[in-house]
């Protein structure tokens, strides 16, 4: 296709014209000789930003500004999204660091998002001259809404991540009119929580059952007009209730985990319908195995046994199969969409979708059009962020698993489920430790031995303790119970209480001086921490003038006398997966 029928607004997809110059090993975009200068995509227009609308736009911090000395483009073509042409001979010369790379062969693409959003990351080295300006349009794409004050505040580079993954059944944009219920609200019909340790070096996705019944909390929530309205909360509700229903938007199913696990979301991802048909298309399909034939008519899907590659349609009528496979109901659908997010994540990561410019712009696109952030996420620059991070895990070390259930006792006909409350909470303790579900690396498990090896060695008596204790996020009162109890019950008749600390700690942790060891390992086996709550520093004065340890308790306190040593490993007995691994459906 030549410049004069671009020109016409004939439907070009930009990805096409991207081609390897085998002289300089980037890629650029190629147009005929007498073909114009390359028009960057148009602006779009104005979109709905009213702050209750769950399609509303922020404005964003991170938008690239104008570079001062660059040219404006001599004019625009209405509807191109194209990225721009590469700077042309003579041209002046770029600001270094702009331009496009391409890809080592053999190297692990550490650095590229799980999800769509880190494939931006490749994407504006890519793009070379002008990519700044397409990533104002990609800016643009971005819809974003309030976190309602109930997420961390955001991601941080330096600690464990937790998303919050929303999957709803809305059914709005072409194509969704004949599935199911035409007119829900738009429940939160998928949920899953991701999990990423500390180090990156594993990760856990938890399933929530949209059937599980929980308490949802009373929900601050923003509205239209800017201002707040508090949705009451109910009990023994569906958890899919969360989202949709009276009003409520992602931030209350986001204070609905919370609420359930114990675990804060830094931030979440919302995505309908259109999200699973354009992101497998965009890839060029997922493959996914199914143990028996599956002919359903409620979600559309017709296969028989075996493996296929699915996009478009047919994955989404993958995703929403259910009564075909297991026992017919939402916690058998959930394999199938774990299988399905197993082979999502490998194909992203693969270095066919890598090493392809094509994929990577449809991917770039689409994932920008098709998921709804939260308001700590409303530009390509976060978004970039968060992909470099995700992007380090190994699909092997990605574990899928489900919150524990059991049906509901009080049903005769069962439609819900319960917590297992024999197991669930050990599981969300899991989470909330950072613990993996996979067998760690060998680097990791001589990191954990070398933190166990600070409870090990000789133990100072009780008496000769001394400690300050302060409260650094635990119920009030709790220093001066923890008082009580060690002078009256164990003997640590040196302690005293020293107020509030500072600040709120996540975590009880215990710092001593390296003379204090063997009196941090005796607080320690009365207290039942762990190697990792205790840190080893300073000492500090006491009010008698004496060198003394400092306990602070945090939020993970639960009282005087209750262990606060974290679980280790998985149980045996919880069902998961890993992404690495193909499970065929039955």
């Amino acid at each position: 296709m030549d410049a004069q029928g671009r020109g016409r607004g004939e439907n070009i997809d930009p990805a096409d014209q991207w081609v390897l110059n085998p002289n300089t090993g980037e890629y650029e975009l190629r147009l005929s000789p007498s073909a114009p200068q390359s028009p960057i995509p148009a602006p779009r227009g104005p979109r709905n930003t009213g702050a209750g609308n769950p399609r509303a736009r922020s404005a964003s911090p991170d938008q690239a500004p104008e570079r001062p000395g660059r040219a404006s483009p001599e004019r625009e073509t209405p509807g191109r999204d194209v990225p721009p042409q590469r700077r042309r001979r003579g041209a002046p010369e770029e600001p270094p660091g702009r331009r496009g790379r391409k890809p080592a062969k053999g190297k692990k693409a550490k650095k590229v998002l799980l999800w769509t959003s880190g494939m931006v990351a490749f994407l504006v080295l890519a793009t070379g001259v002008g990519g700044y300006l397409y990533l104002e349009h990609l800016n643009d794409n971005i819809t974003s809404v309030s976190d309602d004050g109930a997420s961390t505040g955001g991601f941080k580079k330096d600690q464990a991540i937790n998303i919050l993954l929303i999957g709803t059944d809305k059914r709005t944009g072409a194509g969704n009119e004949g599935y199911g219920d035409k007119g829900s609200e738009g429940h939160a019909d998928t949920t899953i929580l991701l999990h990423v340790s500390k180090d990156r070096s594993n990760a856990t996705a938890l399933s929530i059952p949209r059937d599980l019944i929980v308490d949802i909390p009373d929900c601050p929530t923003q509205q239209e007009d800017g201002s707040e309205k508090v949705i009451p909360g109910s009990t023994g509700a569906r958890f899919n209730t969360s989202l949709g229903q009276s009003g409520r938007t992602p931030s209350c199913t986001m204070r609905t985990v919370t609420e359930l696990t114990g675990i804060k979301p830094d931030n979440f991802m919302v995505a309908d319908f259109n999200a699973v048909k354009t992101l497998t298309s965009a890839v060029g399909g997922v493959e996914v195995c199914l143990g028996k034939d599956i002919n359903d008519p409620d979600s559309h899907l017709n296969l028989p046994k075996g493996t296929h590659r699915i996009e478009g349609e047919q994955a989404l009528a993958f995703v929403r199969t259910r009564h075909s496979v297991g026992l017919g109901g939402d916690l058998s659908r959930i394999e199938l969409q774990q299988q399905f997010l197993s082979s999502l994540m490998r194909e992203l990561k693969s270095n066919d979708t890598l090493t392809s410019p094509s994929k990577m712009i449809k991917l770039a696109e689409a994932g920008t059009e098709a998921l709804t952030v939260d308001s700590q996420l409303n530009s390509i620059n976060k978004l970039k962020d968060l992909g470099m991070e995700l992007g380090k895990l190994n699909v092997k070390n990605l574990t899928f698993t489900t919150i524990p259930v059991v049906d509901n006792p009080a049903e005769k006909i069962k439609a819900t489920v319960v917590l297992d409350e024999s197991k669930a909470p050990e599981v969300f303790d899991l989470i909330r430790n950072d613990v993996s579900f996979t067998e760690v690396k060998q680097q990791q498990k001589k990191e954990k031995a070398a933190v166990a090896a600070r409870l090990k060695g000789e133990k100072a008596p009780a008496s000769e303790v001394r400690v300050r204790i302060l409260n650094g996020g635990a119920p009030a009162g709790s220093a001066q119970s923890t008082l009580s109890w060690l002078q009256v019950d164990q003997g640590v008749g040196k302690s005293e209480n020293a107020g509030n600390a500072p600040a709120e700690l996540a975590k009880t942790t215990l710092e001593y001086a390296p003379d204090q060891a063997d009196q941090a390992r005796r607080l320690a086996d009365i207290l039942g921490l762990s190697g990792s709550a205790m840190k080893p520093g300073e000492s500090v004065t006491n009010s008698q003038g004496l060198p003394a340890m400092t306990l602070t308790l945090g939020k993970d306190f639960k009282g005087a006398g209750v262990s606060l040593t974290p679980p280790d490993k998985a149980p045996d007995d919880i069902k998961k997966s890993t992404a690495d691994k193909v499970v065929c459906a039955e």
